[in-house]
């Protein structure tokens, strides 16, 4: 299925220039100097905007050049297991972030100026259904250190640290409170989100590389601190925050006013089978909209129980949950328009009749004459800094409620833990997600600051470094401006084929034709992200974003199986295909094909790697500025001469 070009806001894309900026000044002033050129081409590396906001760190282009064909695989290698082990360089969990990730990634894609994002969130599900499908697994560390590192919370950050540190040849082992490791993913999420077997199988890959688990063990309760610091050479804290907050209103103290988590949970792990008719959700984010559905789904299910046919379908079960089950309504501080929760999960709610109510605050619970909450009395408020306002001589009403549920925010249940607690139910964090004042303990995900599943993971990779660093007895490296996995060309160079000679160590004049070095290349990754503007966006014809096929949830209640389906294999590669490259070569031949001088050549055969397709010979170029240009990805930037 594929969203029409028509639908979006498609705008001129081929002239880099304003009104009035049409003709030149006098060339002999701008480009000559002595009869030399001013400035000459540069091979600049920089970061795509869709890496720079992906907070797990993926090497996106990296792994949407494989999908689409662009960086080959070595032999006996398939071009997806190859794009599986770019794509988990990062994030060991593509299929599970590729269904539930939000996407920041999208919403900065530098297509998103020229007609519609690339669909980073559908590929990447392709490929982590693909790798389950083909068992792909993680090659095992090829050094062992003998360091012992502890992971409080088998959740997405601890999974994602002790993943990267047995890459590094240490030991995690993973001190798991619950019977299952998975965090968020597998007590937060509902199933019809992430299937089981999907968060089972990509876990599972994890420890199948050398990862320890000591289930059921709680830090604080079953092991102390003493021990951990006796046992292990480290530690990483990724306790996540489980215990969901209530505001401080009157009555929020009711036996039924139960928490969003609290509530999830009970579903995930069967507990919670049944809700009652009229259910009031206070919150606004993701965790509301999950908490509204699956009471949409236990009503549909409950509304039935009489008489219920034989053969369900979507309408059978939207029309009984509308009819006899649940009346669930979520209210939120903030317009409808400004609510925190994606627009596919509101619309998700929506078409199961879930009422949304924007810009009113709730004042007080209101209680029955055995003191269970009956309703909330709400007033209308305005956003100023983040925070409710009352409107005055706004309006004021009453909703009527059996359950009334918050899913306003988490903290961390820090009990036992207090030696390392911040006092404000989290963990503090330094620049490498070290805790302060406690040597050898790292930290990251939601007990830092609640953000993301692909945030803690995220957290995870960094504080991996940071504990890989402690452990060899060195400070960590400071973190560069844009912190991601970054491309690199020596090992694309490498993955080619092709080895740089060894520095002489010996003064030279110019690097031109030296085999110590890469010609005319600069990596600025580290430090600048590329933008639309940086790019010659008229090279790209507009085309559909081809998307997802995804059912109503109420189908999915009804019938089971998933909610939304992965990509073929041919729309996959398509897809890829809409991806600009931004920042790195895309081998479009327009430099060649356009310089006036012939000074911008192929490389020699043999010498071709992804990012290194063209050089620029010096002795020709006369500073023109035309293959900069005809750029399509900014690659070619103007230097040499400032």
């Amino acid at each position: 299925m594929s969203a029409s070009v028509e639908d979006k806001s498609i705008r001129p894309t081929f002239r880099r220039y304003r009104d009035g900026e049409a003709t030149p000044g006098s060339w002999r002033e701008v480009l000559f100097q002595a009869g030399h050129s001013h400035k000459c081409p540069t091979y600049v590396q920089r970061t795509p905007p869709c890496q720079g906001s992906c907070p797990s760190g993926e090497d996106i282009r990296g792994w949407l050049d494989i999908v689409r064909g662009l960086d080959k695989p070595r032999q006996g290698c398939t071009w997806q297991e190859y794009a599986f082990r770019r794509l988990t360089d990062a994030n060991p969990f593509p299929a599970v972030m590729g269904r539930v990730c939000p996407a920041p990634c999208e919403a900065r894609c530098n297509r998103n100026d020229l007609d519609d994002h690339v669909g980073i969130n559908a590929l990447e599900q392709f490929i982590g259904d693909t790798a389950l499908r083909e068992g792909y697994r993680f090659d095992p560390p090829e050094r062992e250190t003998a360091r012992k590192v502890a992971v409080i919370g088998g959740g997405p950050a601890g999974l994602s640290c002790a993943y990267q540190l047995r890459r590094r040849g240490h030991t995690p082992t993973i001190i798991e409170a619950k019977a299952k490791l998975g965090g968020m993913l597998r007590y937060g999420v509902p199933r019809y989100r992430v299937p089981a077997e999907v968060l089972d199988g990509e876990v599972q890959r994890i420890l199948d590389i050398g990862v320890q688990v000591r289930p059921n063990c709680r830090v604080g309760k079953d092991i102390g601190l003493e021990e951990l610091l006796r046992d292990y050479d480290a530690v990483f804290w990724g306790i996540g925050t489980q215990v969901g907050r209530k505001l401080p209103i009157p009555g929020a103290d009711a036996p039924n006013c139960l928490d969003g988590i609290e509530f999830l949970h009970a579903f995930n792990d069967g507990r919670l089978r049944s809700v009652p008719r009229r259910i009031i959700v206070i919150g606004g984010g993701d965790t509301s909209i999950d908490v509204t559905t699956v009471a949409r789904k236990l009503a549909g299910e409950d509304s039935g129980a009489a008489g219920r046919p034989s053969t369900y379908t979507a309408d059978t079960v939207t029309a009984q949950a509308a009819g006899g089950g649940a009346q669930v309504t979520l209210t939120t501080i903030f317009p409808l328009e400004s609510m925190q929760a994606s627009r596919r999960e509101v619309a998700d709610a929506r078409s199961l009749n879930v009422e949304v109510q924007g810009g009113v605050m709730p004042l007080e619970i209101l209680l029955d004459g055995q003191g269970n909450a009956c309703g909330v009395r709400y007033a209308a408020c305005r956003i100023e800094k983040n925070v409710p306002v009352r409107i005055e001589g706004g309006r004021e009403y009453e909703l009527e409620g059996d359950l009334v549920i918050f899913a306003v925010g988490q903290r961390g249940d820090l009990q036992g833990l207090e030696a390392v607690s911040n006092g404000r139910g989290a963990i503090s964090a330094g620049g490498v997600f070290e805790v302060p004042g406690h040597p050898g303990h790292f930290v990251g995900g939601d007990i830092v600051t609640p953000h993301l599943l692909t945030t803690a993971i995220g957290h995870g990779w960094i504080a991996a470094e940071g504990i890989d660093a402690y452990l060899a007895g060195a400070e960590p490296a400071r973190r560069p401006k844009v912190d991601e996995h970054h491309f690199d060309l020596l090992k694309a160079l490498r993955h080619a084929g092709i080895e740089l000679a060894d520095y002489p160590h010996q003064q030279v004049r110019g690097t031109c034709d030296a085999g110590f070095a890469v010609h005319n290349f600069d990596n600025r990754a580290e430090r600048e992200i590329v933008k639309s503007s940086d790019l010659f966006l008229g090279h790209f014809t507009p085309e559909p974003r081809i998307e997802r096929e995804e059912r109503r949830l109420a189908a999915v209640f009804a019938e089971g199986g998933e909610r939304i389906k992965t990509l073929l294999e041919d729309q996959a590669v398509a897809e890829a295909k809409r991806c600009m490259s931004c920042g790195l070569c895309l081998e479009c031949d327009n430099c060649v094909v356009y310089c006036p001088q012939t000074a911008v050549k192929k490389v020699p055969k043999g010498q071709h790697a992804i990012g290194r397709y063209v050089f620029t010979d010096y002795n020709r170029c006369i500073g023109c500025h035309v293959c900069h240009d005809v750029c399509p990805t900014g690659y070619i930037q103007m230097g040499l001469g400032e």
